[in-house]
């Protein structure tokens, strides 16, 4: 190869024909590769540390060069350069097999790798071989409802329900992070796997290689960052709906909960309850004394969590020092507002000094009134049109850097908690990127309707997100939109959401609901679009209130038991909510189940996805036994068996040797 090949660190450049590629080791058993067609390489942002926390180790490391191709080996990956058109491949190390290697079709124009001008940056294409046998997972959380996304055509970008972390773990042994927070789309198809960046300065990729899906994601936090540590107060269940507007219409609900003897972790504040979008304080009419309000709620075991908004409406106090000094999102082109229905635009997060003065008007506004918990809503940003183009960013255009809005607007929370001398924060977020788990990110599902395909599709996309490096996560229970407290078969829909939710990372009822019994000159209808419909266990009937009730029972007695989940989390990158074959990577069933799951170590779970069921099949991994929690009855593993569902419970069952006890 007519090549010049250069040692550069414990990696190399290999230039050749106006390309250079720059492969360096990254972390044990990984590779990082960075390829441009540009003068140089460029500090650019994106998702891996400066540095892994676990470095290579150097004798893993070895690196030859012939007059044939450059190899590069670390530990368990080899990767080669060879051939007429400097073909990437990259195979493991103890057999030799392929892993995953560059695709380029016999034309003359069609090559691995697609650099196309675009403007001042190129549009990118990194192409791959795809393998018919090959199961992928990650990939953030998608809405489609498949847990293995061989096949699936995701785009890059951030929307309501849908989060985009380009990271996926491969049943072949190995993890994948397209190293771009801009926009654009992975096609992971049967023909090829390609990976597409609409507007970058250089391809920039991870690939680390490892024979167990737990590994891959250790390997992962240990590039990226380990999860920050899990706050015992999120450990139980949340209380929350479509929106409590008065000071007293919460306390009012708290002290119900209370008197009932319901343990309620955190009581939720959602939007709205300001006067103007941007003042980030207490509408001080509906609102008269917050920090008597927290004193209360804190007295009977709750926390007080507030739903804050990145949005600046244009009349509010602080907008016009925040368009003065650069500290919103502006528009390449047209009027400066993204959120045209509100006339509102968006603080920049990306920017240092925007992040320090949003977080000096929440001290004024929430934390110097007692308040700790944030739930940071809208954080996409959800731009209405949704038009990243026309975005710029403290950082760039939106087309290159979009996708670091959500983690920046959570590190802003993240260390000005810190900073008030909080040792666990966690904010509840839309959105997430690379990196996120890093800052106390949990994210839940969004703006998701009341249906149970809606709850089908949660159940892989919570696993999905999990096997994207964020450990916290939760659904709305019972959905978002579209339930009537009155209908029966909400009712059930209801309690099957709420048996699911006892095992989420995070337990928390929301939604907007109707009522088709309201009488029609009641109060709420003024206000069609946020009626005051409740939203507690005692909503929904006698019945259902029963077994919501007792749901939250067991949460409380599960308390233990997630917070050492969560501190595996923190230590290994373990989610504890993940698939079947997570743990039991060698039984080949295991990877074919996608309507069950392992809630930690011990406990597996087989929602109720239908109405009116009363039985599903559940398979059990093999190589240990399974008890019924709820019989106690044993069962062998790698089998299949049907279970009964009563309306008061779903299946569950416990690993042999647990000791966990789920009745009362």
């Amino acid at each position: 190869m007519e090549a010049f090949t250069t040692r550069k660190g414990e990696g190399f450049v290999f230039d050749r024909k106006h390309e250079k590629i720059w492969i360096t080791p990254w972390g044990k058993n990984g590779l990082r590769v960075r390829i441009t067609r540009e003068a140089s390489f460029q500090d650019l942002p994106h998702g891996l540390l400066d540095a892994p926390l676990v470095a290579s180790d150097p004798q893993d490391v070895q690196f030859d060069v012939t007059s044939k191709e450059v190899k590069l080996t670390n530990g368990n990956v080899k990767v080669t350069i060879s051939g007429p058109q400097a073909t990437v491949n990259f195979l493991r190390t103890s057999d030799g097999t392929d892993v995953l290697r560059e695709r380029l079709k016999t034309t003359s124009e069609y090559y691995a790798r697609g650099f196309a001008p675009q403007g001042s940056t190129w549009r990118l294409e990194q192409r791959f071989f795809a393998d018919d046998d090959e199961k992928l997972y990650g990939m953030g959380q998608r809405q489609h409802g498949y847990l293995n996304q061989k096949g699936c055509v995701l785009d890059l970008m951030h929307r309501n329900t849908e989060v985009s972390i380009p990271f996926l773990v491969s049943s072949k042994g190995y993890g994948f992070l397209w190293n771009h927070p801009g926009l654009g789309r992975a096609d992971l198809a049967r023909n090829e796997m390609r990976w597409v960046a609409d507007a970058a300065h250089q391809i920039d990729y991870y690939l680390v290689v490892e024979d167990e899906p737990a590994t891959i994601l250790q390997r992962y936090a240990e590039v990226t960052g380990f999860p920050s540590e899990f706050p015992e107060w999120a450990a139980g269940f949340w209380q929350c709906k479509l929106r409590y507007k008065t000071q007293e219409e919460l306390l009012t609900v708290a002290r119900e909960y209370h008197r009932r003897k319901l343990p309620v972790s955190v009581m939720v504040i959602d939007f709205h309850h300001w006067s103007k979008s941007g003042d980030w304080c207490f509408d001080p009419s509906c609102w008269p004394d917050p920090a008597a309000m927290v004193r209360e709620l804190k007295s009977m075991g709750m926390e007080c969590m507030i739903s804050v908004w990145p949005t600046v409406n244009w009349s509010c106090d602080n907008f016009a020092h925040m368009r003065d000094h650069g500290l919103l999102l502006r528009n390449e082109r047209g009027m400066p507002l993204q959120n045209g229905p509100s006339v509102e635009s968006f603080y920049d997060a990306t920017h240092p000094e925007a992040r320090a003065f949003l977080w000096d008007q929440i001290k004024k506004g929430y934390v110097e009134h007692g308040i700790r918990l944030f739930w940071l809503d809208t954080m996409e940003p959800e731009l209405i049109p949704l038009e990243f183009d026309n975005t710029r960013f403290y950082l760039g255009n939106g087309r290159e850097v979009a996708g670091l809005y959500p983690r920046y607007h959570q590190q802003a929370f993240f260390e000005g908690l810190r900073a008030e001398g909080e040792s666990a924060p966690l904010t509840l977020g839309r959105s997430a990127w690379v990196g996120s788990q890093q800052y106390g990110s949990a994210v839940w599902s969004a703006d998701i309707p009341s249906t149970w395909d809606s709850l089908r599709r949660q159940v892989n996309g919570g696993l999905n997100i999990a096997m994207s490096g964020i450990p916290y996560w939760t659904t709305d229970i019972g959905g978002f939109h579209g339930g009537d407290i009155d209908d029966p078969a909400f009712r059930e829909l209801l309690i099957r959401w709420f048996q699911y939710g006892v095992f989420c990372p995070i337990m928390r009822v929301h939604g907007v609901r109707r009522q088709s019994s309201r009488p029609s000159d009641d109060p709420g209808k003024a206000d069609p679009n946020h009626p005051n419909v409740p939203n507690e266990v005692w909503s929904y009937g006698e019945e259902a209130c029963a077994i919501l009730s007792e749901q939250i029972r067991i949460r409380d007695r599960l308390r233990p038991y997630i917070m050492k989940q969560m501190q595996t989390a923190v230590e290994t990158g373990l989610p504890p909510m993940r698939p079947l074959f997570v743990d039991f990577p060698a039984d080949e069933e295991a990877w074919n189940v996608e309507d069950q799951f392992l809630f930690g170590t011990d406990i597996l779970v087989a929602p109720v996805l239908e109405a009116g069921v009363s039985s599903r099949s559940v398979y059990l991994p093999a190589g240990v036994c399974w008890r019924d929690a709820w019989s106690g009855d044993m069962h062998d593993g790698g089998t299949t068996i049907t279970v009964e569902t009563p309306i008061e419970h779903i299946p569950v069952f416990l690993r042999e040797g647990s000791d966990l006890e789920f009745q009362g």
